[in-house]
């Protein structure tokens, strides 16, 4: 069928059956431009070697660990083709975004540049059989590599991790895995003792967690993985208090001491399963007579010195009493 011809006999007499209704000058536009753009289609469709250009950007995949590249890879290339109409027309509609390089593949049959009918192969399989490629830029893509050396690392946290009112850290984080790979030059890998996270912030946890954390890039060196899982254990706790009682140790026989209080505050952190196993017998706070004796201002500081291994964050009210010694 010849659209042109269709085209030519039809439109007088479409126009000359819609000039005859008043509301003409809005909708007979909208109609004839509808009508001018479905036409236009049927004719691009039949078109032959309608030419286009396209940008994809390169992904290159399967790089062994161990290695570098000898020369930066082109992160695009540009490829000028030519089909038919409808074809170009779903080409712009379903374009991919990117077009994949399988590293391994090329290279292990030795090629060490990707150019010529390999490069002209690989790009033809992202278009239709019937398309035809006109040129591409860039025509070579260099894929030479250096060995590099490796070195295990151990991951180290970098940031802050704080939990919500009723909850802490139950014990220390833990990475999954415990330890990456690093490789690079000989010189740069002795410099390294750790992987260090990237700096980040984890904001009021309130449940043990498991969360993806990036390791922070170093020019010159390629860490494997390069992203790693970090467990945080979270416990929830509860608030306790109790009165203890200050005591001296080491005084003479012939003499005795009164603190003013005598009794001080000891507040902490415990979980739920051990705060019933928790008595005040299980803390003293017992101040050594021969480093106090001599203060000249009557007061001495209050320490904590005994505790169970259980609590977290103890603490005591107040920080000092007063004292006096009196002889028995």
């Amino acid at each position: 069928m010849d659209i042109k011809a269709v085209f030519r006999e039809w439109m007088p007499k479409i126009k000359d059956y819609f000039s005859t209704f008043p509301w003409k000058n809005m909708f007979s536009f909208l109609f004839f431009l509808i009508m001018a753009f479905i036409f236009w289609l049927m004719l691009f469709f039949q078109k032959e070697n309608v030419e286009g250009t396209y940008r994809f950007a390169l992904k290159y995949t399967n790089i062994p660990e161990d290695v570098v590249f000898n020369n930066p890879l082109p992160q695009f290339i540009d490829i000028s083709i030519s089909d038919n109409g409808s074809e170009i027309f779903k080409l712009d509609i379903r374009k991919k975004d990117s077009l994949d390089i399988d590293v391994s593949e090329i290279t292990d049959g030795g090629t060490s540049i990707l150019q010529g009918e390999q490069f002209r192969q690989l790009l033809s399989s992202q278009f239709a059989t019937s398309t035809r490629i006109r040129g591409y830029y860039p025509m070579t893509i260099s894929l030479e590599t250096s060995k590099l050396e490796s070195k295990e690392l151990k991951v180290t946290f970098d940031g802050e991790i704080t939990t919500s009112r009723a909850n802490l850290l139950a014990d220390s984080i833990v990475f999954i895995p415990s330890s990456v790979m690093a490789y690079g030059s000989k010189e740069s890998l002795n410099n390294l003792k750790t992987a260090i996270t990237e700096y980040t912030i984890f904001k009021n946890i309130n449940a043990t967690s498991q969360l993806p954390i990036t390791i922070y890039p170093i020019e010159g060196i390629k860490f494997s993985p390069t992203e790693v899982e970090i467990y945080i254990p979270i416990v929830e706790y509860t608030e306790q208090t109790f009165e203890i009682p200050i005591k001296a140790t080491h005084l003479p026989r012939n003499l005795d001491v009164k603190f003013f209080p005598s009794r001080a505050t000891v507040s902490f952190s415990v979980t739920l399963d051990a705060y019933r196993e928790i008595t005040p017998e299980d803390f003293a706070i017992e101040l050594d007579y021969r480093s106090f004796h001599e203060n000249e201002n009557g007061r001495v500081e209050l320490i904590i010195t005994k505790k169970p291994t259980s609590i977290v964050d103890p603490k005591i009210s107040p920080t000092s009493v007063e004292f006096l010694f009196e002889n028995k």
